[in-house]
């Protein structure tokens, strides 16, 4: 089974950076699955290079079968996964629709948004996990997923997306979880930096 990752929490540095293209392929297909099988452990449908220390332009995405509300209890995620994405070197070339809906973040664990606005309809293009180059056409939802985890790539966080005032609101709401989670990321850090 693959290794799982800590996942880098809201205070952490890493997930204000930029992220740095991927020039060399040979470690990519291990992180892959490292990132997908912390997804899965974490009931995540996203994330991103960043997230899991690593300032690279990389995120994985899943898209799960839906089931009735007493079988989800019933059968893990993994299980539920009907189709699994690695995207290296994203961009997005093609955008186009609105939509507006609800986002989460496994760095945030536990704060919602319901008002995120999004394109409706995305094309990326990419390089898979040995750097063969791919094109993904999505809308809705999946195109919500790669719009998120890419702004994770530029450093950007959900709520960073809202518009101002809901902006605002949803950092004074949320302002004792944030200052634990910052509390929390430190933590984090000092704990995986041993010797500094």
């Amino acid at each position: 089974m693959a290794q799982v990752l800590p996942i880098r929490l809201y205070g952490d540095p890493i997930l204000r950076r930029k992220a740095r293209p991927v020039t060399d392929f040979a470690a990519v297909p291990r992180l892959a699955e490292a990132m997908l099988e912390t997804m899965f452990e974490a009931g995540g449908v996203g994330l991103a290079g960043p997230q899991v220390g690593e300032a690279k332009r990389i995120f994985v995405a899943a898209l799960y079968q839906d089931l009735p509300e007493e079988e989800e209890e019933r059968v893990p995620l993994k299980k539920r996964v009907k189709e699994t994405f690695v995207l290296v070197n994203p961009r997005i070339t093609f955008a186009e629709g609105e939509q507006v809906g609800t986002e989460g973040c496994l760095s945030l664990p536990g704060l919602y948004s319901d008002d995120v606005p999004r394109k409706l309809r995305v094309r990326v293009e990419y390089q898979d996990e040995h750097g063969a180059p791919k094109v993904l056409e999505a809308e809705d939802y999946l195109a919500r997923i790669l719009q998120h985890e890419l702004d994770h790539l530029e450093g950007v966080l959900f709520f960073d997306r809202l518009p101002p005032p809901l902006k605002k609101r949803f950092l004074e709401e949320n302002r004792a979880e944030l200052a634990a989670m910052q509390r929390e990321a430190k933590a984090l850090i000092k704990e995986l930096s041993p010797g500094r």
